[in-house]
């Protein structure tokens, strides 16, 4: 009669043991999307739904998988009257382990974009594009999500009041001319970074205002990292950003504007015949500001 019921015991345990690894046993180092139809996959599509019941949404658009974490879209529609181009969307980080959800980007008009690479020897990273309104003058934001293998959590790149990097922004001061220049481009060895430049130009002799910014990862810390470029830098990054160099095929704008015609114009009338690609000029045609 003892062995009988430490058999069972023992079965009961068991059965305990397949069922709370169940979620992880399905969810493999590399990421994968969930496919909603596949009977491998209701496992993490029951534990998600269960994650987010608190939460306020309309539906679950998109479930990600490493590791022991999922990263979750879900939609919210305001009226059930509400067409779909209306919904506005969420990202979250949601545990595989323990139910813990965390919010990490909301927004409209979500774009999936290239998976990119940030740092040597990093995983692939899954990158979007969205806008913050739609009943505005919308500003254009990018975003990478990352693993983050201490935390054993996703994780949005960036953020910065909420958002990602602003890369495009339609809500200009009057009296202001604002050139915007972006691109996410990869160097020779296939590390992805994001430079945006943003040329101000008030007018009336009033100096022109200049911000270059970089968006890359540290290669030793691992951290995300902002820099404000100055001299050689910002010359070259401009230079760079003008003529897409290294770009992300639809991840570059602003290259048609005249500030990029006019420095591009003007680097290639002084520069020797001799020199490398990528060298910036400073001269510019009467009337036409180029910042430094």
């Amino acid at each position: 009669m003892r062995g009988s019921i430490s058999r069972r015991l023992a079965g009961f345990l068991s059965l305990l043991l397949i069922a709370s690894t169940s979620i992880h046993s399905q969810t493999p180092g590399s990421f994968y999307w969930v496919n909603f139809h596949s009977p491998k996959d209701q496992d993490i599509v029951v534990w998600v739904t269960r994650s987010l019941a608190v939460e306020d949404f309309t539906a679950i658009r998109e479930i990600g998988v490493m590791y022991d974490s999922a990263l979750v879209v879900t939609s919210l529609r305001a009226t059930p009257q509400s067409p779909p181009g209306d919904d506005s969307f969420n990202v979250w980080n949601v545990s595989l382990i323990n139910h813990e959800v965390t919010p990490l980007i909301k927004g409209v008009d979500l774009r999936w974009l290239d998976f990119l690479r940030f740092s040597a020897g990093a995983p692939l990273e899954p990158t979007i594009l969205y806008d913050n309104c739609r009943e505005c003058a919308p500003n254009t934001y990018f975003t990478a999500f990352h693993y983050d293998v201490q935390r054993r959590q996703w994780e949005a790149r960036w953020i910065q009041d909420g958002e990602g990097i602003p890369v495009w922004n339609t809500n200009h001061p009057a009296g202001i001319a604002w050139t915007q220049v972006y691109a996410v481009v990869t160097g020779g060895n296939g590390i992805a970074q994001v430079d945006t430049w943003n040329h101000f130009d008030f007018g009336r002799g009033r100096p022109v205002q200049d911000t270059i910014y970089r968006y890359d990862v540290d290669p030793f810390s691992g951290l995300d990292r902002t820099v404000m470029l100055s001299g050689k830098d910002a010359d070259a990054t401009k230079a760079q950003l003008c003529s897409a160099q290294d770009a992300v095929t639809g991840l570059a704008r602003g290259q048609d504007s005249i500030l990029c015609q006019v420095l591009l114009n003007s680097s290639y009338r002084r520069r020797p015949s001799t020199s490398p690609g990528g060298s910036q000029g400073q001269s510019a045609p009467p009337g036409h500001h180029v910042g430094h």
